[in-house]
């Protein structure tokens, strides 16, 4: 009788290790990285322009996997525009970002950018994200 107790415990343990699957977000070594820099303009139209540069404190946004509809994680560009989001497991991703739109009804646009990572030590270089901004 132990020894039947035994096997079935220890395959309901084998079997719950078979189930788990690990999907997108925090827990691995992978990294999304990029850059923000902006094409700033001085009037709401957005046709006075009045020169490019970074955008430092600017929020940027993760989802994790394509089934959400809502951002699971935000930071910060640093004060070069850089960003980074680090741990990542493999998977689909959407990065994006706000830039102001003049034609738009709520004043802003929302830039995409879908990554997948595919190893778990990939480091995804977005390269720069060029922003329209009213400064």
């Amino acid at each position: 009788m132990k020894l039947l107790i035994k096997i079935v415990f220890i395959t309901l343990i084998a079997f719950s290790f078979l189930g788990c699957t690990k999907v997108e977000g925090l827990g691995g070594k992978a990294m999304i990285t990029g850059k923000l820099s902006g094409q700033f303009y001085s009037d709401k139209q957005l046709t006075l322009f009045n020169g490019t540069g970074v955008l430092a404190d600017e929020n940027v946004y993760i989802v994790y996997g394509t089934a959400d509809t809502y951002f699971d994680d935000d930071i910060k560009s640093s004060y070069d525009g850089s960003f980074q989001f680090k741990y990542l497991r493999p998977g689909k991703y959407t990065v994006f970002v706000y830039e102001n739109c003049y034609p738009c009804s709520s004043l802003q646009e929302v830039v995409f950018s879908e990554i997948e990572i595919t190893s778990k030590d990939q480091v995804v270089d977005l390269g720069t994200i060029t922003l329209k901004k009213k400064i």
